[in-house]
């Protein structure tokens, strides 16, 4: 990152880039001085950026831990001289007002704005409106459908995949699954499960008796799990794409003190614990995260962008495994059940996946 920050200054010939360490300085073969002192003074510099981020809501603990990442790694670019001020805009919940948000960011000279959008389409003239005003735009999360913004996300159909084939396997292929998802109809919900169901297509003895749809909440999907199981008690496993889904599956089993069948899951403490409690009675299970640093690789993107680096317009990160064999890694007794533990993503890894 600190030789690409210091192309933008370059004022000099090839030669002098080359001592100074710069990999790529813009100057061509032929080209003159001048022609390069031309090119270095048009380029956008990373210093002392005015950041905001818009997000759609900043209440569940969630959000909350990626403000906290966020947080830390601002105050890292800080102290390196590249970022003077950074602001959350939290729009309650209101894609509405999240679009006002924005356009006061626009008319307030931020240099990057970072997005978690309320809604993948209405953002985008806001957004586009942002671009086309020098402003670099960079969403992560919840994704708007614009081409004119970076993006920086998991696949949601693969996440589906990756759980599903897992249980088919654990079953050999056979048996009976209660699959639980999130509410019908939301975007999120439905791509996992489309990626879920193209796997199970292919093992035509594993036998869906239920499919459940539920807030991603613990008591509701308490209710809904318990009302499916006990029209189906011989299931053989539990597709869930959510971790309190699957954190209300296991409580059910073990209140009830039933037969303890794998269930997927995801970085939801309270699941992550379970889960290791009964490791020694033989359950399993395989869980997946919607990273946290999705957010820092955003930041870290824009400023890469500022500096000339040829940033992917989509940033596709790979989705974590929390397996039976680094559970200890994740869960965490001294965290609330609501809270998502999630492992630092190393700079090098950040820098490969942004171009740098």
């Amino acid at each position: 990152m600190n030789a690409r920050s210091v192309r933008g200054a370059l004022a000099v010939a090839a030669s002098v880039c080359a001592l100074a360490g710069v990999t790529a300085c813009n100057v061509e073969s032929g080209s003159t001085a001048a022609g390069a002192d031309k090119s270095a003074s048009s380029a956008p510099q990373a210093k002392d950026l005015k950041v905001g981020w818009s997000t759609i809501y900043l209440t569940p603990s969630w959000m909350q831990q990626t403000l906290k990442m966020l947080q830390t790694d601002v105050d890292k670019l800080k102290s390196a001289g590249k970022v003077s001020s950074f602001k959350t805009f939290n729009a309650n919940g209101d894609t509405s007002q999240q679009i006002a948000q924005i356009r006061a960011m626009i008319q307030q000279k931020y240099d990057v704005i970072l997005v978690d959008a309320g809604s993948s389409t209405a953002l985008n003239p806001a957004l586009e409106q942002a671009v086309a005003a020098g402003i670099t735009v960079v969403a992560f999360d919840s994704l708007p459908t614009s081409t004119k913004v970076i993006r920086v996300g998991t696949d949601q159909k693969a996440w589906g995949s990756m759980m599903a084939e897992w249980l088919a396997k654990k079953l050999d292929g056979k048996g009976s699954i209660i699959a639980m998802n999130g509410p019908a109809g939301v975007a999120v919900s439905e791509d996992r499960w489309s990626g879920a169901e193209t796997v199970f297509k292919k093992y035509p003895d594993i036998k869906i008796v239920s499919n459940v749809h539920s807030e991603y909440n613990l008591a509701p999907a308490a209710q809904a799990f318990a009302s499916a199981y006990s029209a189906h008690p011989d299931i053989d496993g539990v597709f869930s794409q959510g971790g309190a889904l699957s954190a209300a599956a296991l409580q059910t089993l073990v209140k009830q003190d039933k037969k303890l069948v794998p269930i997927t899951g995801e970085n939801y403490n309270g699941f992550l614990k379970l889960w290791q409690s009964k490791q020694k009675e033989g359950f399993s299970s395989l869980a997946t995260a919607q990273p946290n640093y999705l957010s820092v690789i955003a930041l870290e993107a824009a400023v890469a962008k500022r500096e000339g680096v040829d940033v992917p317009q989509d940033i596709d990160v790979p989705l974590p495994e929390i397996t039976d064999d680094n559970l200890g890694d994740f869960a965490k007794t001294d965290q609330a059940d609501d809270s998502y533990p999630i492992n630092d993503l190393p700079q090098a890894e950040i820098d490969k996946l942004i171009g740098k």
